[in-house]
């Protein structure tokens, strides 16, 4: 089991910056998969960013070019960096860890959220 606690939401203006930050209890080089998803009111929960554990990145088309995802395996962390913020990107963000059987099968595990509000 992993557990993931994110850190760094809060409220900025719009056109502002805001880092995230996402550290497991564990080692995550079992996790093929880190990412951030976020979920705004009455919206469904959305993929924004993901690293695998070889470095490939993969962004939502709303966010390429702002955000950048990275991750530390020695440090155990994911971190998001998000620029130019649009009230848009106002959401609960949520760290993501995924892990995949020998079959295939994936397990994820899911930090508590942290709050993003962008203001205009």
């Amino acid at each position: 089991q992993v557990q993931l606690v994110e850190s760094g939401g809060g409220l900025v203006q719009a056109g502002g910056s805001l880092p995230l930050s996402c550290a497991a209890s564990g080692s995550i080089l079992s996790m093929i998969h880190m990412g951030w998803y976020r979920q705004a009111p009455g919206k469904q929960r959305e993929l924004v960013a993901r690293v695998t554990i070889g470095g490939s990145t993969t962004y939502a088309d709303s966010v390429k070019g702002r955000f950048t995802i990275s991750r530390d395996n020695a440090k155990n962390t994911v971190s998001l960096q998000m620029n130019s913020l649009k009230p848009e990107d106002t959401a609960v963000y949520y760290c993501n860890a995924r892990k995949f059987s020998f079959a295939g099968t994936a397990s994820d595990y899911w930090g508590q959220g942290t709050q993003v509000t962008v203001s205009s």
